[in-house]
């Protein structure tokens, strides 16, 4: 298994797309060598100096932690890092859009991370233990780190990351939603969460054939109706990012607090929940059983 490059720069940067190549080796790819990361520096555009967001040391510190902690377990990695790298990286939505900046802290930052998370085993029909390019450089629900912080940001409940945790433990829910865009909605995205602690919905095909019912659904019925959510305060996410600076380091055994936004209604999440509830008994789930 790879190490960090020799050269981890100290801030965060931007790294286009038409410079990431170079560096997708297949030494890279296969788990067997890194770049050095002296090369990489040079073609990186640099973020403000003066914004304490930038740091690189506590995004290096959580994802060693989780290598080390979930050294049995990798998958069990991401409901542990999604909460803590989202409070860690404070960004706005706009941009934690902006690929150039998850291209960077997967290649220059912890490229031994997307490694240790992401290197494929060994099976029949692919006997070589691969990374997919796309987890250094690739969309949000499969880019490495990206897909971790885009999910805490959908799935947290105002300041409260333990909705996070139960998202994230289901892989088949954060790649389902995350591709499909299901839940820029609040009050659906606590309900698909609530369904899961309620072991009303489990495995993946369960996950995809909800899923299918809700954006079908949605095409008639707007959820917003439904569920009403309140407007959220940006002066708040912009005091939360203001105090990245002065914050201590997010806790490795209790969940930190996010920005402090207000919770989703109460009354529109219970909603939300009844009428999945009653959509997921119709919906196309493969393998089950039509009901008489």
């Amino acid at each position: 298994m790879i190490s960090q490059p020799n050269h981890v720069p100290e801030r965060l940067a931007l790294l286009p797309a038409s410079a990431v190549d170079p560096f997708l080796t297949e030494e890279l790819l296969k788990g067997e060598q890194v770049h050095g990361g002296i090369d990489l520096a040079k073609v990186v555009e640099s973020l403000p100096e003066d914004d304490a967001r930038w740091s690189v040391e506590p995004i290096r510190s959580l994802v060693e932690d989780a290598m080390f902690e979930f050294r049995e377990d990798r998958t069990r990695a991401d409901a542990w890092l999604a909460p803590r790298l989202h409070a860690t990286l404070r960004l706005t939505r706009r941009e934690a859009a902006d690929k150039r900046l998850w291209n960077h802290i997967a290649l220059a930052v912890a490229p031994d991370y997307v490694a240790w998370r992401h290197l494929s085993e060994p099976t029949a029909k692919k006997p070589e233990r691969r990374i997919a390019a796309e987890r250094f450089r690739g969309p949000a629900d499969r880019q490495c780190f990206s897909r971790l912080w885009w999910a805490a940001e959908l799935f947290r409940n105002g300041p409260d990351y333990a909705p996070v945790e139960v998202a994230c433990g289901n892989q088949d829910l954060i790649h389902t939603v995350l591709r499909g865009g299901l839940v820029d909605h609040r009050p659906t995205a606590q309900a698909l969460v609530r369904l899961l602690q309620n072991g009303q919905v489990s495995g993946g095909r369960e996950v995809n054939g909800l899923s299918v019912a809700i954006n079908a659904a949605g095409a008639t019925l707007v959820y917003d109706v439904l569920a009403p959510d309140e407007p959220r305060d940006p002066a708040r996410l912009r005091d939360w990012m203001a105090e990245a600076g002065s914050a201590l380091p997010v806790g490795r055994h209790e969940l930190p607090k996010g920005p402090d936004e207000d919770p989703v209604p109460e009354k529109s999440v219970a909603a939300l929940t009844n009428y999945f509830t009653d959509l997921f008994e119709t919906a196309p789930v493969r393998g089950r059983k039509s009901a008489d």
